[in-house]
C-alpha cells in the first residue's frame, strides 16, 4: 500500500508539469499586457517597457516558463501582478471558503443522491423512479449559473429571506450550496441506482431474502455496502471536481473562493496567481483521488490484495 501511494505521490511530477505548462501557454498567448493592465492605459510607453524588462516578460516564452518552473521547485511561485502579495499566500487566503461551500454542496448531494437512487432501485419502473429519474435528468442539464440566478431572484429578490452574495455566515451558504449540490446530486442518484440494479440481482441477495431477511437490512445491510464502490468514486471524483469547478458559482454568488480569484486574476492577466490556483487545485484533486483508492481497500478486502 505504501508502495502505491507513494507511486502516485510521484506521479503528480508530470501533471504538474503538463498542466502548468498548456495554462502558462494560454496565458502568454492570450491578448493583454500585464504591465500595461498595472500602469494603466494612459501610462507612458517607456514606463511600460521599464515594467516589463522588470517583471521578465520581454524574455522568449521558454525561458519564461522555465525560469517559472525552476522558482516553482523551490518553493517560489512569485508574487501577484496586482496585490504585490506571494501568490499562494493569496490562494491560502481562498481556500477555506472554496473548502465550505464545496462541503456544503456535497452534504447536499448526498443526502439528496444516495437516498432517492437506493429507493428508485428498490422501486423500479415505478413512479417514483420515473419521477426521480426525470429530476435526476433536469438536474445533471440545468445549468449552475442559471439555477444560481433563478434562486437569487425568488429567495433574495422576490422573497428577501437570504443573502444575495458573499460570505457573511450560515445563511449567505445555503443558495451556493444548493447550486452546485443539485447536478452532483442528479449524477448521485444515477449512480446510486444503477450501481445499486446490478447489485440487487445477484445470488447473495436473493439468498438472503430466501433466509426471511428483513428487507430494509438487506437492502441497507448487504446491498448498498457491496454497491458502495461507484458511488464512492462518483462522490470522489464530483469533490474534487466541484474544489475546482466552482467558478461560475463563486461568480455568481460573489463568494471569495478559488474559482472567483481565478476568474479576477484572467481578467488582469495575473499569470503568477492563475498559475498558483491551477497547480494548488490540481494537487488537491489528485489528493482527494488518492485518498479514494485507498478507501478503496477498506470498503473492499480483494482490492487492498491487489495492492500487495
Amino acid at each position: 500500500m505504501y508502495k502505491y501511494v507513494l507511486r502516485r505521490l510521484l506521479y503528480l511530477i508530470p501533471v504538474i508539469i503538463g498542466v502548468t505548462f498548456i495554462v502558462f501557454t494560454i496565458m502568454h498567448f492570450t491578448p493583454g499586457d500585464p504591465a500595461q493592465l498595472i500602469l494603466g492605459e494612459s501610462a507612458p510607453e517607456e514606463a511600460v517597457e521599464q515594467l516589463r524588462e522588470e517583471m521578465g516578460l520581454n524574455d522568449p516564452f521558454f525561458v519564461q516558463y522555465f525560469t517559472f518552473l525552476g522558482n516553482a521547485a523551490r518553493g517560489d511561485f512569485g508574487t501577484s501582478y496586482n496585490t504585490k502579495n506571494p501568490v499562494f499566500d493569496e490562494v491560502f487566503a481562498r481556500f477555506p471558503a472554496t473548502l465550505k461551500l464545496t462541503i456544503a454542496g456535497m452534504i447536499i448531494a448526498i443526502a439528496i443522491g444516495i437516498p432517492v437512487g437506493i429507493i428508485s432501485a428498490t422501486k423500479q419502473y415505478s413512479i417514483t423512479d420515473n419521477v426521480a429519474m426525470i429530476l435526476a435528468l433536469l438536474g445533471v442539464s440545468m445549468p449552475n449559473f442559471w439555477l444560481g440566478l433563478m434562486l437569487i431572484l425568488l429567495f433574495s429578490v422576490n422573497l428577501g429571506v437570504l443573502p444575495s452574495g458573499g460570505d457573511a455566515g450560515f445563511t449567505s451558504l445555503i443558495l451556493p450550496a444548493i447550486t452546485l449540490g443539485t447536478g452532483v446530486a442528479a449524477i448521485i442518484t444515477r449512480m446510486t441506482r444503477s450501481s445499486m440494479l446490478e447489485v440487487v440481482r445477484q445470488d447473495y441477495i436473493r439468498t438472503a431474502r430466501a433466509k426471511g431477511v428483513p428487507e430494509k437490512e438487506v437492502i441497507n445491510k448487504h446491498a448498498l455496502k457491496n454497491a458502495l464502490i461507484p458511488i464512492v468514486t462518483i462522490i470522489g471524483l464530483q469533490f474534487g471536481s466541484l474544489l475546482g469547478g466552482a467558478v461560475l458559482t463563486e461568480t455568481v454568488f460573489t463568494w471569495p473562493g478559488i474559482g472567483r480569484l481565478m476568474v479576477e486574476s484572467i481578467r488582469r492577466k495575473d499569470t503568477p496567481t492563475v498559475l498558483a490556483s491551477v497547480i494548488f487545485l490540481s494537487l488537491t484533486f489528485s489528493i482527494v483521488n488518492l485518498f479514494i483508492d485507498v478507501l478503496y481497500a477498506y470498503l473492499d478486502p480483494r482490492i487492498k490484495s491487489q495492492y500487495q
